[in-house]
């Protein structure tokens, strides 16, 4: 059996994606149709997280989540809320690699699901397309990293 570690250890780090799924999706439209009738200027509202927890030994669940609402003057268009998901096996990589893993390459890769499913809906509801831009995660990380890094700087 520690022959069988010894041969992993050796193969360095591995990456596999097990499944990747929609988790919840929710959309609504409570001014409809009212709002069909109005000027199409929208004020849009992304929000994101990520969390992820571990499974099992090397198996990972990470959750990606986006909120987008629009608004026209004070009324809600609509808003979408997905919680797009995978299952990843992760193994051999440094500790401190792990957490850039789960919260900014394996987010990278649900990013383009939730993307189409929020695009999906919002089409399907009668209102014009929307396209997410891309989203730098490797940027978020860093930065999320640095402000867990500030209140214990204050502290010395």
């Amino acid at each position: 059996m520690s022959e069988n570690n010894a041969a992993a250890a050796q193969q360095g780090p591995q990456f596999a994606i097990q499944r990747i799924y929609t988790k919840d999706l929710s959309f609504e439209a409570p001014n409809t149709p009212a709002i069909f009738m109005e000027n199409w200027e929208p004020q849009i509202n992304v929000d994101l997280n990520s969390s992820a927890d571990r499974l099992d030994e090397g198996l990972y669940d990470v959750n990606l989540q986006i909120t987008v609402t629009a608004k026209l003057g004070d009324k809600t268009a609509y808003l979408v809320e997905i919680k797009q998901a995978g299952i990843f096996a992760i193994s051999g990589f440094p500790e401190q690699d792990l957490g850039g893993m789960l919260h900014s390459y394996c987010p990278n890769l649900l990013f383009p699901f939730a993307r189409e499913a929020i695009s999906s809906i919002i089409s399907k509801a009668s209102f014009p397309q929307m396209m997410l831009a891309p989203i730098n995660f490797d940027a978020l990380y860093a930065q999320h990293l640095q402000q867990q890094q500030q209140p214990s700087d204050a502290q010395h």
